[in-house]
């Protein structure tokens, strides 16, 4: 079995290390434990991971090359990364965004 990967995970004021394994779909596990990936309505009403909805985003560092079309787009016009659409490969720090509404994040920039 691999090693896992460490990933740093930012929500608030609070930071929590974890370990991921290597090729894991970042929004997945992310979900698996229990982190808030999604706003209050979105959490309910999602593409189910499928970079369509856009309602998984979140800021990371050093952030991948985009392999979706609409990953390659928010990282064109500089919109926080889609979770559905990264797999972890490296060390990264996952900054949480905070989602009131249906496609409305307030992002905040490391």
């Amino acid at each position: 079995m691999a090693e896992g990967i460490p990933v740093r995970v930012v929500a608030g004021n609070e930071e929590t290390s974890i370990e991921v394994e290597p090729g894991r779909n970042l929004r997945e596990a992310l979900l698996e434990r229990d982190f808030p990936v999604y706003g209050t309505v979105s959490q309910y009403a999602n593409c189910g991971g499928r970079g369509l909805c856009s309602t998984c985003t979140v800021e990371v560092d050093p952030a991948p090359e985009p392999v979706h079309w609409h990953d390659a787009a928010a990282v064109r016009f500089g919109y926080p990364r889609l979770s559905c659409c990264i797999a972890v490969e490296e060390p990264m720090t996952v900054r949480l965004l905070d989602k009131h509404v249906w496609g409305k994040v307030v992002p905040r920039r490391f």
